[in-house]
């Protein structure tokens, strides 16, 4: 697998859940839509989940593009399959957690007797 920081992956699950929110509606009508870099990164920086500067999230975006995760035509933003790849892995690791997160909501109080101390 190829090497990438977290900020990295989390810039790369971020646009793979930002074309999955637009298409979804487009997807009996063999649409895709796409978006320029400048579009994704004011997308990230008004969304205050990214802890980075304008010029940082461009150095990550072009890292990932000098790792052939993603690519650019016509301008706009492009996953490539090695892009996808990884965000189906990441996914996979979100999915584990949030089956775990949702298990706990609805488990039933076991068997045996729980104890309790107090802290």
């Amino acid at each position: 697998m190829i090497k990438i920081t977290k900020t990295q992956r989390l810039i790369l699950y971020s646009l793979g859940q930002f074309y999955k929110s637009l298409n979804q509606p487009l997807s009996e009508k063999h649409l895709k839509l796409r978006t320029s870099k400048i579009a994704f990164i004011e997308l990230l920086l008004s969304s205050r989940i990214m802890g980075k500067q304008e010029r940082a999230l461009y150095k990550n975006l072009e890292t990932l593009e000098d790792k052939k995760l993603i690519e650019y035509h016509n301008r706009k933003i492009k996953l490539t399959e090695k892009g996808v790849k990884i965000i189906d892995k990441i996914n996979k690791e979100v999915k584990q957690f949030n089956n775990v997160k949702e298990y706990f909501k609805e488990v039933k109080k076991p068997k045996r007797k729980l104890q309790t101390t107090i802290s």
